[in-house]
């Protein structure tokens, strides 16, 4: 059984707008359960994380939201990505592009490549 993990801090903002960029409006709870399944179920997502990083989003304007109906006809709160989150995506997709191809290096790194 794998063992789900939180979150590292600082990359679930950029979780949630690749998530809506590619499924489009979401509800916090899908989003979470989004997140969840494309990490194969080894991420957990609570809404104690979560909505903070949702209205620190918002009030960015990276993200927008507005009330609809839910799957199950409850009252939901629906996010989408705005212009402005599409750019600090692909800035913010860039550098951790850039921050896993260093730290690549590292993990490749052996003693006899310096000798």
């Amino acid at each position: 059984m794998k063992q789900k993990t939180d979150v590292r801090p600082g990359t679930l903002a950029l979780m949630v707008l690749k998530t809506l960029n590619v499924l489009g409006p979401l509800h916090g709870f899908g989003i979470a359960r989004r997140i969840e399944q494309i990490s194969g179920d080894l991420l957990a997502v609570n809404q104690g994380t979560l909505y903070p990083v949702l209205l620190k989003l918002e009030q960015e304007g990276a993200i927008a939201s507005e009330w609809g109906a839910s799957e199950n006809n409850r009252r939901a709160r629906f996010y989408r990505i705005t212009r402005a989150g599409h750019k600090l995506l692909e800035a913010e997709a860039r550098g951790w592009e850039q921050t896993a191809a260093i730290m690549g290096r590292f993990f490749e790194m052996k003693a006899e490549d310096f000798s």
